[in-house]
């Protein structure tokens, strides 16, 4: 017979928050993720074969929480009291800069994807997440993730025109300019 939920959390709860503690250092940080371990735990008890190591079982699920709020910490954006007036070009070297005039090209090129391949644009070029990511938010594969994004990109430049106003035959299109905001809207 299983013991009751209670005495799991009274059992292993320090051990939990000392996982948590481990990767994201003491604070409220860590003390959320030992609560999200604690209720994930709780919907899968039921289901966890008697003879299961449940320290080890929740170790595990501690340390995927504590490593989803570290990543969730370097996607947050960073409040500011000063906003720029136009998106920021450093570090874009100057020949990927896209001119005002043909930004709004861009913006109705991307509109015009297919979902998918907007998307899978939008979560890699612009959000800087790895294919493998991407999958997991799109269903499917990374390398059907890596395609999407791909054929995304291709359209992205038979669409929008280059300088000479033919389409562009080159990579121009600077990622770093694209708002995610906006492509996710």
């Amino acid at each position: 017979m299983k013991k009751p939920f209670e005495a799991i959390v009274a059992g292993h709860g320090a051990t939990v928050l000392r996982v948590c503690r481990a990767v994201l250092g003491p604070g409220p940080d860590s003390e959320d993720a030992w609560q999200e371990t604690f209720l994930a735990a709780l919907g899968a008890y039921p289901a966890l074969p008697q003879d299961a190591n449940v320290e080890a079982w929740l170790v595990t699920i501690a340390h995927r929480k504590a490593i989803d709020a570290v990543r969730a910490a370097a996607r947050r954006a960073l409040p500011s009291d000063d906003l720029p007036d136009s998106p920021s070009t450093l570090g874009i070297p100057e020949d990927l800069r896209i001119p005002a005039d043909r930004e709004p090209a861009l913006w109705a090129a991307l509109a015009s994807l297919p979902e998918r391949q907007r998307l899978a644009v939008a979560y890699h070029h612009v959000a800087g997440l790895p294919y493998r990511e991407v999958a997991g938010i799109l269903g499917g594969t990374p390398e059907a993730a890596r395609r999407a994004a791909a054929d995304g990109i291709k359209r992205l430049r038979a669409l929008v025109p280059g300088p000479s106003g033919s389409p562009s035959a080159t990579p121009e299109i600077p990622t770093p300019t694209i708002h995610r905001e906006e492509v996710l809207r």
